[in-house]
């Protein structure tokens, strides 16, 4: 499916006050977290292989209707851009798109394992604006808007305001690549391999969470490859009002190179310039 979204500066300011979008798409993280969990870990859940050999659950097409019911009725001139059921065009004077994924980590979510998430964005002149990742499982939320920094909710359920870490040196930095598998697919194996060798700490978390582990301070650097625009548009705004930076992997703005390179700002081009490197020949002998 070609991409809704046009390429635009994600650093680019915006003249405009999104508190009410930002309100509304927490209000539909509340609808989706309370359709997903309906039928989350339920022993008869159904569940189908799309046409791209991925599966798809009951669960992924109730939660992304009930999405798409909320913007219906309540911002009927905004397009919507989904994983299940495509793109619709925006009828109003800006434009304006919601991205979703409806279950970010429908395997995770088959199997019983709470590792899942809601995406939920609202990108404006191709720019994702506003941003929300729910992963009711857990009962954690991270969200943000253009402007409006970005925020998480703690245990006992007060928001707390977040930020990326200070780490300045690569040598120090956690990093998640998220699987060999698709750096093996992009035939980056060895760029993988020059990472992991050169920070302090790798693993593979999967998914939406990493992301939100960097906007916290926890991670400096995500990076993954075979990714849609709706896998990774709800993470742009939560980063970058965090103070990090999120590019593809080439190091452009633009969520619709399949790729994403997620980090705290500081190491960004030094992370470029790492995985980028030309390949060290093998020695004469």
């Amino acid at each position: 499916m070609p991409s809704p979204l046009p390429p635009g500066s994600f650093a680019a300011p915006f003249d405009g006050d999104l508190g009410d979008d930002l309100a509304f798409a927490l209000k539909l993280a509340d609808a989706a977290d309370a359709a997903s969990m309906a039928r989350f870990d339920a022993p008869d859940l159904d569940v189908q292989t799309k046409t791209d050999a991925s599966p798809v659950t009951e669960a992924d097409l109730a939660t992304e209707r009930a999405i798409r019911e909320l913007i219906e009725a309540e911002r009927p001139d905004d397009g919507v851009f989904g994983e299940e059921f495509g793109a619709t065009s925006s009828t109003g004077s800006a434009d304006r798109q919601w991205v979703i994924d409806p279950i970010d980590g429908t395997a995770n979510y088959l199997k019983g394992i709470p590792m899942w998430s809601t995406l939920i964005a609202l990108s404006i002149d191709g720019v994702p604006r506003v941003g929300v990742v729910s992963q009711p499982a857990i009962g954690r939320r991270w969200w943000a808007a253009s402007g409006l920094d970005a925020w998480t909710n703690t245990t006992d359920g007060a928001e707390r305001r977040i930020s990326v870490s200070g780490i300045d040196s690569i040598d120090a930095a956690s990093v998640s690549f998220q699987s060999i598998g698709q750096w093996r697919g992009a035939g980056e194996l060895d760029a993988l391999e020059r990472l992991t060798a050169a920070v302090w700490r790798d693993r593979g978390y999967g998914d939406a969470w990493p992301y939100m582990l960097l906007a916290e301070g926890r991670l400096e650097l995500v990076a993954e490859f075979d990714v849609k625009e709706y896998d990774v548009a709800a993470h742009v705004p939560i980063i970058t009002e965090a103070g990090g930076r999120f590019t593809s992997y080439s190091g452009a703005d633009s969520i619709s190179e399949r790729s994403s390179l997620a980090t705290n700002g500081i190491l960004h081009e030094a992370f470029l310039a790492l995985l980028h490197s030309p390949a060290t020949p093998e020695p004469l002998r």
